[in-house]
Parts: C-alpha cells; structure tokens; sequence
C-alpha cells in the first residue's frame, strides 16, 4: 500500500516569533511549508542587525527624552542666577538669552548638543552687593569665566546622565530586559560622549566676538551708541553707583535743613517721575523716595521704555511694589503693549483722554499720539512741521475738551510733551509734563474768562538720567524726580522738591525746595558724600 503524500499547505513568514513557531510546528506534522520571506531577512545576521536597530532608536529616543526634561542646572553667574541646558539638535551652537532685552546667538560649536543658558533672574543679595561693596564688580566680572566653566561642567554631567536614565528606562518599557536596559544605557554614554567631544574639538572662539542678537539686543548699537565711548564711561559709572545708592538713602534727612515749609496734616504729597527708559536704577531711586517721603501717589508722564516691545513689559513690574497708586500716561516711547503692561498692575491707573480722581485730587490725562521707538528722543515738536505740530495740538485740543466737560474740577492735568499743554491753559492750574530731559517751569495765560488766569506747566528730567542713552552724552544726566505738596480747600500745589541723584561721574543727591506762587531761588541742599 502506497501512503499519500501529505498535504502542502502554503504558510509566507514573516520573520516574528509567532509565525516561526508555527512554521515549526506545520512541519513536525508532516506538512510541506513553502517559506516566501528572503533568506537573508529570517537569518541569524539579519535578526541581530533588527535588534540592533531597535536598541538604537530606543536608546536615542530614551536618550532625548531624558536630556529634555533633566539635562538642566542652576549656576550663580555674577549677580545672575543662571539656567544652563543642552538640547539636542543637529546644528550645535549656543543661545543666551537675557529677559527683557532678547538673546544672542553663537555658532560656538557643531554637533548634536545645543547650549541654552537663561539669564532670567537676579539675585538680590549679590545684585545689593555689588552697588554697596568696593571693587565688588570688578570681583564679579573676574568671576564670571569661573561660573560659566563650573555651569558648563555641571549641565555636562548632567546632560549624560540625564541621557543614560531615559535610554535605560525606555528599553526596560520597550523590551522588558534588564540585559538590553544596560546595553542602552552604555550606548547612550557612547553618544553623549561623542557629542560632547565633538562640541569640544569644534569649539571656535573666533564665534564669541560675531554673535547673533535678536530682540532689543538686535537694536543695542543704535541704543547704546559708540561703545569704546560708553565703555570708558561706565566704568566711571560704576564706581560712583555705590555711592548714589548710599547718598540716596539720606535724602530723608535733609529735609529737616529745609525750613522754608513745613506740610500740614492733610497734605497730599505727589512724586512726578518721567522717561525711565529701562533704567532699573530709577527704581531703586523711586523706591527710597515713596518710603522716605511718605508718598500718597506716584505720577508717571511717559517715557517708560525705550523700544514699546513685548520682552520690555516686564520692566514695569516694579510698579505693583510700590504700594500706592501709579497714576501713567503713554509717551512716544511707549506702545500700546506697554500701556497694557502698565494697566495690569494692582495699583496703576491709566490715564488716556480719562479723568480719574486718585488719593483726593482729580487727575486728567492723555497718552502721546505718536509712537516713535528710536534713538531720537527728548526733542519738542518741531514748530516749523505742520502735520507734528497739528497732531499734537490735537490731542491737547481733545484733551481740554474732555476736562471741560468733566462734572468736577480737575487739579492736575498730565501730558508727555509740553507742547500738548497749550490748549489746556486756563483749564486746569498745574500741568505735569516730560519729554525733553531737563527740568523748566513754564507759565502759560488762560483766555479772558477761563477758569484759572494762567497755568503751570512744570517739565521734569529723565528719572532713569536718559537710560543707557546717558552713557553716550557728553554731560552725564542725573536721575531726576520732584516731590509735589497740595493743600487747602482747593487742593493746591503749595511747595515742590527737586530731587537730583547723580548720573554718570557725579556722587551727591541734590534736594532744592520751592514755594509754590515765589521766584525766590533757593539754596540746594546736598547730602554728604563719602
């Protein structure tokens, strides 16, 4: 008898587990089994090329999740507390970035290793230290190449143990084997190794001096101007900076040399401040007054930042520490993100063609129409232009119309340009005003039957001594503010105090005090230097 073939039954395999086992099993049972697949992909070489290339993409994935999410430190760098971080990329290089101002880019190095290092924060201890201490920022400037090594070398630890964990944890999930997780783990610090090697061998110094700036870092030379010129001056800025921020504290007691007035119970004191433009030592200076001087309200006439942008915004966050009310209208500098930023605050009022009655005087005010973020700052309207001179007229135009209107009378009107303040005359008595970085009263007649026979336009320096632009100037411009006293049943401007805190090469606070309706100059008082 002639036993019959068994039967073919056609099985394609494709190299799993699953289907070779049955291929095995078909066969023990006397089947034929036709194998489809090539026989290089069902080798011994191929399915240990397949394994490779998985542990590879496991490890690299592991690998870049674990850098991301850990392969980041904390390093003080100067009055700095600073983020270091390495991504990876395919391009290298390096990115500071230094809030508010922008960043700047380096193509420092090449490799799949990015360097990302924050200057967000500082820390007040050191930044104290550094303006009350001799020679502590020549300390600290000699220190930075320390801190930024030391960063360096952490974030670098970091990175490849950062890498290592995410390749062992993914190919544990992956492959459920301790023996690969390992295997992940030394091929993770193979790459990172590499990585950080290549970085190092392709490092350029030549990159550190053609750096990339981006946000207001982009505009810095037209900001700051010649810097060999600033350069020589700042350190002559810096030396005396200790001594303002001293001097500043002693302002209270002057007053007690100053007999020419003495505030009554009920007195509103009022600080004008005008054109900060980003310096963060106006602050300081604002600060000490409001304490010292028992100030109700803060008025601000415009000028706070120099370029109207959004990583500027956060300059205004000094505001909500004050703590008392922030009376600000818009200057040419400041952009309608900047009046918003402004408005945020807990305690600021925005005045823009708005009366608002704030620590029991009525206020009334109007943002500058035009938006001009450049280096050309400071200067009047041209009288001889037509469309500037019509423009601004027009805002003070509507701004007289809307205090004319007003169901109860106004105390004090605010503008950024004095030139907006010719229709207001009679309108209102006291006009406050900045703009053109020095201080002059102006006395401006009301028509026949206006409320007020004349009106004071009183014209305040730069609270931040022109920003950086101050560093470039000839004359070195002081941080200017006044402190307005109003008293009486009609709440009057009664006495004011010029304050002058020494700019650049300058050392002494200066308080002048006038009486209000006098053309008595007085004697300046000045705090004692060391």
């Amino acid at each position: 008898m002639v036993r019959p073939l068994p039967r073919t039954r056609r099985i394609v395999t494709t190299g799993t587990t699953a289907l070779a086992a049955a291929t095995r099993q078909a066969r023990r049972l006397g089947y034929r089994v036709r194998d489809d697949a090539p026989r290089w992909w069902s080798s011994r070489a191929a399915r240990r090329t397949r394994s490779a290339v998985a542990l590879l993409a496991v490890t690299i994935i592991g690998a870049a999740l674990g850098t991301l999410l850990l392969a980041n430190v904390r390093q003080d760098v100067g009055p700095f507390q600073a983020d270091f971080r390495i991504t990876p990329t395919l391009h290298g290089g390096t990115e500071v970035r230094l809030p508010p101002l922008g960043s700047l880019t380096l193509r420092s190095h090449s490799g799949p290793a990015h360097l990302e290092i924050d200057l967000a924060a500082l820390d007040e201890g050191r930044t104290r230290e550094l303006v009350t201490q001799p020679n502590a920022i020549n300390r600290a400037s000699a220190d930075a190449v320390t801190d930024v090594t030391q960063g360096l070398r952490r974030v670098a630890l970091q990175f490849a143990g950062a890498a290592v964990l995410g390749a062992m944890l993914a190919a544990l999930i992956v492959f459920r084997s301790t023996r690969r997780a390992a295997a992940a783990g030394g091929l993770a610090l193979l790459l990172t190794a590499a990585s950080l090697g290549t970085a190092g061998a392709t490092f350029s110094r030549s990159a550190l001096a053609e750096p990339t700036y981006r946000g207001l870092l982009g505009n810095a030379q037209t900001v700051v101007g010649d810097a060999d010129r600033i350069a020589s001056r700042y350190g002559e800025y810096t030396a005396q900076l200790q001594k303002m921020v001293t001097n500043v504290s002693r302002l209270y007691a002057t007053i007690t040399n100053l007999p020419v007035y003495e505030p009554a119970d009920g007195t509103i004191r009022v600080l004008h401040i005008s054109d900060m433009h980003l310096n963060p030592a106006g602050w300081s200076v604002v600060r000490t007054v409001v304490e010292q001087f028992h100030i109700d309200v803060v008025v601000d006439t415009g000028d706070m930042v120099d370029w109207g942008s959004e990583p500027e915004a956060s300059f205004v966050d000094a505001i909500g520490g004050l703590g008392v009310p922030y009376v600000y209208v818009r200057g040419n500098h400041d952009s309608a993100t900047t009046q918003a930023a402004v408005a945020r605050q807990r305690n600021a009022i925005v005045l823009d063609n708005k009366v608002e009655t704030v620590a029991g005087l009525t206020f009334a005010g109007i943002g500058d129409p035009r938006f001009t973020p450049d280096k050309s700052e400071g200067e009047p309207a041209d009288p001889n232009d037509p469309y500037e001179r019509a423009g601004v007229q027009a805002v003070g135009i509507q701004l007289a119309k809307t205090i004319a209107e007003s169901p109860q009378p106004v105390n004090v009107a605010l503008v950024h340009d004095p030139a907006m303040a010719a229709p207001l005359a009679g309108l209102v008595p006291l006009v406050l005003a900045g703009h053109r970085h020095h201080r002059e009263i102006v006395t401006e007649p009301g028509p026949v039957g206006a409320p007020y026979p004349q009106t004071t336009v009183m014209i305040e320096g730069s609270t931040g001594g022109a920003g950086l632009r101050g560093l470039d100037t000839g004359t070195p411009l002081p941080l200017e503010l006044s402190v307005l006293y109003f008293g009486g049943e009609n709440r009057q401007l009664q006495a004011y105090d010029e304050i002058s805190v020494g700019g650049t090469g300058l050392s002494e606070v200066q308080l002048e005090r006038h009486l209000a309706g006098t053309d008595t100059e007085p004697e300046p008082t000045t705090t004692p230097t060391r």
